[in-house]
């Protein structure tokens, strides 16, 4: 096959996309030059990449398996340019960095301080929820991603960087708030605000109510830790949060820790990459600051 670097990235654009206008528009392309690509590249590898039905578009089995390799292609290309860069010193790159949505709370954080260490390393943040980072960790599309429990089926290199304290919330007018020795017999009567299955607070508190021989009363499954705090707020349950993500609300008055025995519940953070990853210079100083730097930050 005759292919160029250039056909496989606008390839790459459109299967990421499954759309040649928003390929077009990421690329700064016109339609038609986004198009003549993928036509050269479907001459050159002698089948179909993409099949249309009305008016969406998808991978062919051949579009499939060409995406996979070329992913891999730019992504040696990216670690042979990260290791000529390393030869200048850790002063430039790119850093793409995955988390999950409660860790979002206090990432910008620790972005802003290793930025003031490494301005010239370019860095992405992506926050996104527990199933979208198994998947990322599966394709190896991220340099790192920050989560709490790395999954076990997967081979994973991890490390815990930070304690994660989970903990009950009520709003303030709840009438445990203020009780002292909640037993887990009596929270077991509330009706709790959760997250969505699969996430790594709700993996928590499942495990946890199972060992106690519990069933947990969910009355709302959410996606987003702030749409839960809106809705203890406004008294409709309980939910188990990190303490991380509720400290505006705890200044403020607007929600309520309960005392129940067992609580804090302690969890971990985990810096995360595939097993055998060859980490850039600047994922490997951005590892050893997390590292060093995150449970002061």
């Amino acid at each position: 096959m005759h292919v160029t670097l250039r056909q496989l990235h606008v390839f790459q654009a459109v299967a990421r996309h499954l759309s040649f206008t928003r390929a077009a528009e990421e690329l700064h392309l016109s339609q038609p030059a986004v198009s003549m690509q993928v036509r050269q590249l479907e001459e050159s590898v002698g089948l179909p990449l993409f099949e249309k039905t009305g008016r969406q578009i998808s991978l062919t089995e051949a579009g499939t398996e060409l995406n996979h390799y070329s992913q891999n292609i730019c992504r040696e290309l990216d670690e042979a340019a990260e290791v000529m860069e390393s030869m200048k010193g850790v002063n430039s790159g790119h850093l793409k960095i995955a988390v999950a949505s409660t860790i979002n709370y206090f990432a910008p954080r620790l972005l802003a301080a290793f930025s003031k260490i490494y301005p010239g390393i370019e860095l992405s943040l992506l926050v996104t929820n527990r199933e979208s980072l198994v998947q990322l960790l599966k394709e190896n599309e991220e340099d790192l991603v920050l989560m709490g429990l790395p999954p076990e089926e997967m081979e994973l290199e991890w490390e815990p960087f930070m304690e994660n304290p989970l903990v009950v919330i009520a709003a303030p007018d709840h009438p445990l708030a203020g009780k002292k020795n909640i037993s887990m017999q009596e929270l077991a009567e509330e009706t709790f605000v959760i997250r969505e299955t699969g996430s790594g607070t709700r993996i928590a508190i499942e495990r946890l109510f199972d060992s106690a021989g519990l069933k947990l009363k969910s009355g709302m499954q959410m996606t987003r830790n702030e749409a839960i705090k809106q809705a203890v707020r406004a008294g409709m349950g309980v939910s188990i949060v990190s303490a991380h993500t509720i400290e505006l609300e705890l200044e403020t008055g607007r929600l309520a820790i309960l005392d129940v025995d067992g609580f804090p519940l302690i969890r971990h953070w985990h810096l995360v990459h595939r097993k055998g990853k060859r980490l850039s210079p600047a994922a490997r100083a951005f590892r050893d600051f997390v590292m060093e730097n995150a449970t002061s930050i």
